[in-house]
């Protein structure tokens, strides 16, 4: 008897039967806490208006403890042990790979923004396509200026040159906003190094070079079908240029070139290009002073440059913009497709090294520390002060992206993960769809797009595992994930207000113009994504 209960295998118990699940057991119970937990998570954000950082981190505590785990299994012990945190390892794990490429790839922008790099491309472009296609010259401007910066911070830097090109015409301010901000939409969803793409890739593992490819061969087809209806609903639906922001831009311009003048007659500068002054008085006199003149000048203080012009008032070449924003994408692509074309060698270790995102970019940004600061006359401490201050908003999206790296750990190791990917299975659908149906969903109820996608990454990343997918693929995935996280931008998206009050937009027109084209960058960017995922 007794051998024979030895030969009888005992039933393994479930690896977590506290909580919620002493009152439901199995799968029933862990579908339960997920779905209760991302109830939890939507009404602490959009009800409570709890930070989504604080809001994340306590759901996933939640979570965890309902499931099951023991506050060892989530916190660690005081003492030194070999038990492992599961939010330090999900927070470490996610923010090892993602802080360095957001903090350098925002210090970029800042130098490119503040350098005058933005108004110098889309000056340009509007030169090369004319009165004519000033719409199409805005949405390419978006489209480049939006790779390095911010989507609200080249909201901030180009609308002065939307207000020009809107006044100048006389038409829609919507024919020409739209185009840009699809541009900048575009690039803030699908490509690195904005913070939504960089995180998922993070999460999923995927190189960066492979969300870079798939991210451009998406994201083109998807920003063509919002420019195309930018210019349909921009013909149909007039809103004037808010005179405010104009006149506001103008004051701006016009103190800056007063502290220019200023900083000009502290050193004994000229101060205007028929003026002889260049002594190192500050009175007001006819021929040597540097204030205003009476004698062959033009009587007011003037900004033009003396021989040989002021590398720090001119703006950059457009070649020097082009040279900075696209040395990281082709370096981090050489890297990509040297693993895979190239065998193990000396020039593959070569190329790698300096396609990694950490040295791509900080090459990047060391050149643009050279070209667009120190030679245009920048001090050392105002590269330092402007890369500081670009650092200040970056907490909360790191934050956030970390607390999501959190929320998927408590997922995957409480069994979550695993029941999830058992029921979704059963359902049918393609993973990319419903990676991007979650998405939608999560963006739709509250907003951000960060949070939709490291949320739904947390709860996707279990299903690819073990299927062998390629990183081609898994990178389409998180294209689709990025897709939902722009669908239907309404009243609880920062991003509404912020074109909403920018460019004088009523609610309304907002909802029929910027919402709707979100949703058709949404869109098509899916429907390219499922579509390719089909043939990779």
């Amino acid at each position: 008897m007794s051998s024979l209960l030895a030969a009888t295998p005992t039933p393994e118990a479930p690896p977590h039967t506290g909580g919620l699940l002493l009152l439901i057991d199995g799968t029933a119970g862990l579908l339960t806490v997920a779905a209760l937990g991302i109830v939890l998570l939507l009404v602490l954000i959009i009800k409570v208006r709890l930070q989504p950082f604080v809001a994340l981190l306590a759901v996933s505590i939640a979570v965890g403890l309902s499931a099951g785990l023991s506050v060892t299994e989530l916190f660690g012990t005081v003492q030194r042990s070999t038990s492992v945190s599961m939010i330090e390892s999900g927070m470490g794990g996610i923010l090892g790979h993602v802080a360095i490429i957001i903090g350098l790839g925002t210090m970029l922008g800042a130098i490119l923004e503040v350098s005058g790099g933005a108004e110098a491309l889309s000056a340009r472009l509007l030169n090369l396509f004319g009165e004519k296609r000033a719409p199409l010259a805005m949405g390419l401007t978006g489209l480049i200026f939006g790779i390095p910066v911010f989507f609200d911070v080249g909201i901030f830097v180009l609308a002065p040159i939307v207000y020009a090109a809107a006044k100048r015409s006389g038409k829609s301010i919507l024919l020409y906003c739209m185009p840009l901000l699809a541009g900048l939409s575009m690039t803030h969803a699908f490509l690195p190094p904005h913070p939504g793409p960089v995180a998922a890739a993070g999460l999923f593992k995927v190189d960066l070079g492979w969300v870079i490819l798939m991210g451009v061969v998406v994201g083109i087809p998807a920003v063509l079908a919002a420019w195309a209806y930018a210019a349909w609903i921009g013909k149909r639906l007039f809103v004037p240029v808010p005179q405010d922001m104009v006149e506001a831009a103008e004051e701006a311009k016009a103190a800056v070139a007063a502290e220019r003048a200023a900083r000009r007659a502290a050193v004994g500068g000229p101060t205007d290009g028929a003026g002889t002054a260049t002594g190192a008085g500050t009175g007001t006199g006819t021929g040597t002073g540097t204030g205003t003149g009476t004698g062959a000048g033009s009587g007011s203080v003037a900004v033009a440059e003396g021989p040989g012009g002021d590398p720090a008032e001119q703006p950059p070449s457009l070649s020097t913009v082009f040279l900075i924003i696209g040395t990281p994408l082709l370096l981090i692509l050489a890297a990509t497709f040297s693993s895979i074309a190239l065998d193990p060698s000396t020039f593959r270790s070569v190329v790698e090294f300096f396609g990694h995102p950490f040295v791509a970019l900080t090459i990047a940004l060391l050149m643009a520390y050279y070209l667009l600061g120190i030679r245009r006359g920048w001090s050392r401490k105002s590269l330092e002060t402007v890369s500081t201050a670009s650092l200040k908003p970056v907490g909360n999206i790191l934050l956030v992206v970390g607390a999501g790296g959190v929320f998927g750990a408590v997922l995957k190791g409480s069994g979550i993960a695993d029941a999830l990917a058992d029921t979704f299975n059963d359902v049918g659908l393609p993973i990319i769809v419903l990676a991007w149906l979650i998405s939608v969903v999560l963006r739709v109820a509250q907003g951000s797009a960060t949070v939709a996608i490291v949320t739904t990454a947390g709860i996707v990343v279990p299903l690819v595992e073990g299927q062998d997918l390629s990183q081609a693929h898994l990178a389409l995935i998180i294209m689709a994930i990025s897709a939902g996280s722009i669908f239907a931008s309404h009243v609880n998206d920062g991003g509404f207000w912020i074109v909403a009050k920018y460019f004088g937009i009523s609610e309304r027109d907002t909802l029929k113009s910027w919402t709707v084209l979100e949703t058709v960058l949404s869109v098509a960017g899916f429907a390219m994504a499922a579509l390719l995922s089909v043939f990779i």
